[in-house]
């Protein structure tokens, strides 16, 4: 059991997740800070000095944390924001590099392809211009 174990925890696919899951957490803390200690005092001096996650609504002795949830919701749009810029950036490098890659490819069956024909030129010049011609003796 504990050699299938390692063999499944030492998969690429496992370990990719596990640094994604390490990264993701970090960058988690990366944009909270950024709201929390940024963006959100800044929207705080524009509404007046109000803290909008300290924002509530009390009904008798239940109480209703409406500025956490704005605050919450707030947190959400700008981690999305974020990841959706650094995907973008990811997929612009990678459609760069594949696009490198095709034009090497290209390049490589252009030479390849003019070596062809250049080793069948040289053999028809060897053979005194016969390969490659016809002679038409039949017109019918």
């Amino acid at each position: 059991m504990w050699n299938e174990f390692k063999k499944f925890a030492l998969k690429g696919n496992v370990m990719d997740l596990a640094v994604g899951v390490i990264i993701g957490g970090a960058f988690g803390k990366i944009v909270s800070s950024l709201v929390n200690d940024i963006i959100m005092p800044v929207v705080g001096i524009l509404l007046g000095g109000i803290k909008i996650s300290n924002q509530s609504y009390s009904f008798g002795s239940a109480v209703l944390k409406y500025g956490a949830f704005l605050q919450t919701v707030v947190d959400f749009f700008i981690i999305s924001f974020s990841i959706f810029l650094f995907i973008r950036i990811l997929s612009r490098f990678k459609r760069k590099k594949e696009e490198e890659t095709v034009e090497e490819i290209k390049a490589d069956v252009k030479e390849e392809l003019l070596m062809e024909i250049r080793d069948l030129l040289k053999m028809q010049a060897e053979a005194g211009g016969a390969i490659g011609t016809r002679e038409h003796t039949d017109r019918s």
